[in-house]
């Protein structure tokens, strides 16, 4: 999804859809965003008039205009403006997304007008995130139907404003909504695509394009860093294990970095100690810690945040087989602990234990771990 600021309201005119917040309690015609002409504006106070737009959450009110002016403004509520929060205006900017789907529209316009008292950045920030997190669809792996008409909003921008901190908290938000995302495509890919291979690539191709340091290890790197913990977890797979290292260099002080860890099991049965077949399908889900420490480390990238922030991802699958690791194995980890594993299914705290003592490794400032 393309994504802009724009700073005359004045430019939005002829825009085919503008979503304009309103609160509730609140003089609607002295709210309304310049670039609402006074046709459209007179479209307004009807509608004000006849008591179907008050500013409560569920007002949802379209106007159709003539000329120069917005074909048309969706009108939403987003109730009193002394309880209006970053979430609130999140939600507001879904909806706004939600219409011009179901108008099928292309491109969308969303004024920052009458945001004042959670100041424009932030403001800007948070419509920018929930229209860029709404218009994201998985459909990277549905058949193509050249005839079906996209209900896929491909442009949204944001109009007026504060100048200055509004194009900077449009910045900001886009890029977070780019890594939800990010995030979201990773965990919808299945295991068959989704490998801890396939993670890696993805970090590498982050780290190229943001500027990080991604190294690999493989599995023979990883035997000879002695994590064994991570090995006894992939045994049962086709599927070679990874461990991917992302980092950020923001500070020059030479600062003790903040370690990011998230648990990577693209495909988790349960190994020996199997599952019930019912759901499976949803472990799909069990590398999303991994999937936000690649995410994070994107938009911590883009932000240009002033830290060292390094970001680890054990990934491996955990399957059943002839070589899988058994319930009473003895193994042992990069801590130099040994563990019994009693179930198999307990895979996560062993990929990730191997992850904490590497990490600590780095001395770091604190460790979050997904």
């Amino acid at each position: 999804m393309e994504f802009g600021y724009i700073e005359d309201p004045l430019e939005a005119r002829g825009a085919s859809l503008l979503a304009v917040a309103v609160t509730e309690g609140a003089d609607v015609i002295e709210e309304m965003p310049g670039v609402l002409d006074p046709a459209l504006i007179s479209a307004v106070s009807a509608v004000v008039a006849s008591g179907d737009l008050k500013g409560k959450a569920s007002d949802e009110i379209v106007v159709y205009g003539q000329g120069e002016q917005p074909k048309r403004a969706v009108l939403l509520g987003v109730g009193k403006a002394d309880e209006l929060t970053p979430e609130k205006l999140r939600r507001f900017a879904g909806r706004a997304v939600r219409v011009a789907e179901r108008l099928r529209m292309e491109e969308l316009f969303i004024s920052l007008e009458g945001f004042g008292p959670i100041g424009a950045r932030i403001a800007a920030q948070s419509v920018a995130e929930g229209a860029g997190i709404a218009a994201w669809k998985f459909t990277e792996l549905q058949a193509k139907d050249e005839d079906s008409p996209t209900s896929l909003v491909g442009a949204v921008s944001l109009v007026g404003g504060a100048p200055v901190e509004s194009s900077a908290g449009s910045m900001e938000g886009a890029v977070i909504a780019r890594a939800v995302n990010l995030c979201r495509s990773l965990q919808d890919r299945p295991g068959n695509v989704a490998t801890p291979s396939h993670l890696a690539d993805e970090a590498l191709r982050v780290g190229r394009e943001v500027e990080l340091d991604v190294r690999i290890f493989d599995e023979a790197e990883i035997r000879e860093e002695g994590m064994h913990a991570l090995l006894s977890v992939t045994r049962g797979s086709k599927e070679e294990a990874r461990f991917i290292v992302m980092e950020h260099r923001g500070s020059t002080d030479g600062a003790a970095p903040l370690v990011l860890v998230g648990k990577g099991l693209t495909f988790d049965s349960g190994g020996i100690s199997i599952k019930p077949s019912q759901g499976m399908e949803e472990m799909k889900y069990d590398m999303s810690g991994g999937a936000s420490v690649i995410a994070a480390m994107q938009a911590i990238a883009e932000l240009e945040v002033r830290a060292n922030v390094v970001g680890l991802i054990p990934a491996s699958d955990n399957m059943p087989s002839g070589t899988a690791t058994k319930p009473g194995d003895v193994i042992s980890s990069l801590a130099g602990k040994t563990i019994e594993v009693i179930n198999t299914d307990a895979e996560g705290r062993l990929i990730l234990a191997d992850a904490l003592a590497w990490g600590a490794r780095l001395s770091p400032a604190a460790r979050v771990g997904w």
